[in-house]
């Protein structure tokens, strides 16, 4: 990927965050970016150290590799002004929620190189959940470069994109469901007499945390659970709880909710 060069359109909070984690794995060297606020530009270049252009097609023109960071109402605007840019050469690689690989080659009306990622929030804290799906044009070495990149990111995993929904179901909203669980959390806890920050920072950390200790020791959820659930002890007991009130099963039906309600936006959209 080094030997490439790469095109960012957009640098909102997504865009950042992916400039951000190849500036943090020592991958600028070769990066341009696109932005139309003057502003921003300057902290971009500032930041950063990249070159940055306000011109889509000028971009274009020059890399090898375009990473289309903008909203999905403006992906279509986007792409027909870069169109003429472009050529067999060129791997695009879309962020843009919801807008399938059909749609974007049906924009393009050519045999287009693709890839469609959905990363998540965490990427702003590089550690974000990737999904990537391969286009019908894109080669291994495409793949490859695509998930160099949002490996820049966190942890990345390649799926059909009739899978993309799911992602979105779970992953691309897992955030808010985590964010809920951690309120929660520590909401017991100053049910039960602790400070509300003190209450907080634990439930933040206890979440962090037991992630970090299942990524590093590659341990089901199951068998750690396991391991923290004494006989007739305290989190068994806790755990009995949440079974009573339907815990699991409304997380799955939180995912299968999203899920749908992402297919349903998609379909709009297209």
């Amino acid at each position: 990927m080094l030997k490439k060069k790469i095109g960012i359109i957009g640098c909102g909070n997504m865009g950042e965050a992916i400039l951000r984690g190849l500036h943090h794995k020592g991958m600028t060297k070769n990066i341009v970016v696109s932005e139309t606020r003057p502003e921003r530009r300057d902290f971009i270049k500032k930041t950063y150290g990249v070159e940055v252009e306000q011109d889509n097609k000028k971009l274009a023109s020059q890399v090898q590799v375009i990473i289309l960071a903008v909203k999905p109402q403006e992906l279509r605007g986007v792409l027909q002004e870069i169109s003429p840019a472009l050529d067999s050469a060129t791997l695009l690689i879309s962020v843009a929620a919801g807008a399938s690989l059909g749609t974007i080659a049906s924009i393009l009306d050519k045999g287009a190189r693709l890839v469609r990622a959905m990363p998540n929030i965490a990427a702003l804290a590089l550690e974000s959940a990737t999904a990537l799906a391969k286009g019908g044009e894109a080669t291994k070495e495409d793949m490859e470069v695509a998930q160099e990149i949002f490996d820049a990111l966190g942890k990345t995993v390649v799926i059909p994109e009739q899978l993309m929904d799911a992602v979105t179901g779970m992953s691309g909203s897992g955030p808010a469901y985590v964010c809920l669980f951690i309120e929660a959390l520590a909401d017991g806890g100053v049910r039960m007499g602790l400070p509300r920050k003190a209450a907080l920072d634990m439930a933040i950390q206890t979440v962090l945390g037991t992630a970090r200790l299942l990524t590093e020791q590659g341990e089901h959820p199951a068998h750690l659970k396991d391991k923290v659930s004494s006989p007739g002890g305290t989190t068994i007991a806790g755990i009995a709880a949440l079974e009573a009130k339907g815990f699991r099963g409304a997380v799955m039906e939180a995912v299968a909710s999203a899920t749908q309600r992402s297919k349903e936006l998609a379909k709009m959209q297209g």
